[in-house]
């Protein structure tokens, strides 16, 4: 239907080249690229709701087909009557005396479980474990802390002491040493 071959598109581009111009030529051609991708974008869905039309009609076939098979299968193979359970009747001798059994000793461990373990609590120091409070567990006095003496530094140079602004500023010149510049 819409089948070009090269020359024709060759022809194609040089009639587009002259009649848009050079200038417009980018502009016309994303255009015409954005148009011709809407275009597929449509056609793309068109696409797959059919493929989706025909694959639910091709399901509801197949229903179909298995419907009417297993309506075959069941009239030629009928359910046969399932007999009914019998009831489970249990011969018990009436005059066996009852059975006992010694209860088991109620602990407050239950077997096959361990103890959870307590908790690990820090050591009072001496002074807090003479002196409780009633009701209240004394809390340890803080460590104190030290601050760390500040490295030595070794002592600058005298020269680098002094400040710069005590220096006189010199011209450097290689040409006229300062002596012969001063006459």
């Amino acid at each position: 239907m819409l089948d070009f071959n090269a020359p024709e598109f060759l022809v194609v581009a040089i009639v587009a080249l002259i009649v848009i111009g050079p200038k417009d030529l980018p502009k016309a051609m994303r255009f015409v690229g954005k148009w011709f991708g809407k275009a597929r974008a449509v056609t793309r869905q068109f696409r797959s709701g059919f493929d989706a039309m025909v694959r639910e009609a091709e399901l509801a076939e197949l229903e179909k087909q298995w419907a009417a098979e297993n309506a075959r299968i069941m009239s030629e193979h009928p359910p046969a009557a399932l007999p009914a359970p019998e009831a489970e009747v249990h011969h018990l001798a009436e005059d066996a005396p009852p059975v006992m059994v010694e209860q088991p000793a109620i602990t407050g461990e239950t077997p096959g479980v361990s103890a959870p373990k307590p908790k690990r609590t820090r050591k009072a120091p001496a002074a807090a474990a003479e002196a409780p409070v009633a009701g209240k567990v004394a809390k340890a006095a803080p460590k104190p802390r030290t601050r760390k003496a500040p490295a030595a530094v070794a002592p600058a140079p005298a020269e680098a002491a002094k400040p710069a602004a005590n220096k006189p500023r010199t011209r450097k010149s290689s040409a006229v040493p300062p002596a012969e510049a001063a006459e």
